[in-house]
């Protein structure tokens, strides 16, 4: 096969991916103004920001500079958009309907198995809150899947709202069958539950005192478990590690006494509690740490729980992480009209792309750094899905 036919296919390829995904996203301008089409406006700007962009002024300054291989797939008949024009399409560009085409690509890039753990998390923009108006800080609620080490969909949290509101229509969106999910202490709700069982999946549910009498009867049980161990079904594991100076032990029971619980009838599906104790060493201080859980999981081993309840933390250094220190985003000052929330679905659909790439082990910075300076590698990382190629 001739090097043109391979760079031809490469195209087609890229057009039955990308431009398909972006191309179903309602326009909001007025026709009269859509000089340069939304869906070159969108591709470049994905492009721009996997290779470093954090503004529209950074986009367009990539454009330029990229213009000549930017025009293999893409129109660009009048040129490249100036940054305002970036702008202003980002800030009124539905983000409901620019997300629902990331969960769709996502669906497609991450195939999750059964028992997959999905995290759930949110994190606020730090730099999104416009001080002269009344637009308060954009918090938006990731999944994560930890196998695939993949963003499968986010919200944003409504002004004068939380987390805990965000996290229902966040499940409603995935297609969860089979997963176990996982939230931290804000998650323990009632309503959240029931999203979690009606979606066909598991969950592992953080106890803490926003759920005092949840919290009390759990750690009643586990000491009754702990004082007479034999008397009850319990299951125990543990891990020990050493390095960088510190030595940390972690310590699991899990038992199947939900029953025992005043108000079970109102957790649906609650099957297992959970203990965590994690013992920390640091130059000789040692300090301890316990955490309780729920889980619709009948049976649930103390190893299978300790596994999950880390994996649920890979949110933290797999996505708000890298997302802080590789992305910069909360320096990122786009914040008017939707752009905000727009922007960080953008940077969620780069990470995604440049975490697929299975045949490097370049680091996330090192993999956008290759792809702002090899115009091969940036279209490798275009074409990173299970169905391309």
């Amino acid at each position: 096969m001739s090097r043109k036919t391979v760079a031809e296919r490469e195209k087609e390829d890229l057009a039955a991916s990308i431009l398909a995904y972006f191309a179903k996203i309602r326009d909001p301008r007025l026709k009269r103004t859509r000089r340069h089409s939304l869906v070159d406006i969108l591709v470049l700007s994905l492009c721009a920001v996997i290779c470093g962009a954090d503004s529209f002024c950074a986009i367009e300054t990539f454009g330029r500079a990229r213009k000549k291989w930017l025009r293999t797939f893409l129109d660009l008949r009048h040129g490249i958009p100036t940054h305002d024009t970036f702008g202003r399409v980002f800030a009124a560009l539905d983000p409901q309907a620019l997300a629902e085409a990331f969960r769709k690509w996502a669906l497609a890039l991450a195939r999750l198995t059964h028992g997959e753990v999905v995290a759930i998390d949110g994190k606020t923009l730090r730099r999104s809150f416009q001080e002269a108006g009344s637009s308060a800080f954009v918090h938006m609620v990731s999944a994560w899947a930890a196998g695939n080490g993949l963003v499968l969909g986010q919200v944003k949290t409504e002004e004068k709202s939380n987390e805990i509101t965000a996290i229902p229509r966040l499940l409603e969106l995935l297609d969860l069958k089979g997963c176990l999910v996982t939230i931290d202490a804000m998650g323990c709700q009632k309503q959240i539950v029931d999203g979690i069982q009606s979606a066909g999946a598991d969950y592992l549910l953080a106890v803490k005192d926003n759920q005092p009498t949840l919290n009390a009867e759990v750690s009643t049980i586990f000491e009754h478990c702990r004082r007479t161990p034999t008397a009850f079904s319990v299951d125990y594991h543990e891990t020990r590690e050493t390095g960088h100076g510190r030595t940390e032990v972690r310590r699991c029971w899990t038992t199947d006494m939900a029953e025992s619980l005043s108000k079970l009838g109102d957790w649906h599906g609650l099957q297992s509690l959970v203990m965590i104790e994690s013992e920390r060493t640091v130059a000789g201080q040692t300090s301890t740490e316990r955490r309780h859980f729920i889980s619709s999981c009948k049976g649930l081993s103390a190893k299978a729980a300790l596994a999950a309840a880390r994996r649920h933390w890979g949110i933290e250094n797999g996505l708000h992480w890298v997302l802080d220190v590789v992305f910069r985003e909360d320096d990122c000052r786009v914040r008017a009209g939707y752009a905000a929330e727009n922007f960080a679905v953008m940077r969620h659909l780069s990470l995604n792309l440049l975490k697929s790439l299975k045949d490097t082990k370049l680091s996330v910075k090192l993999r956008r750094m290759r792809a702002a300076w090899d115009e091969d590698f940036l279209l490798k990382v275009l074409l990173a899905h299970p169905d391309v190629g």
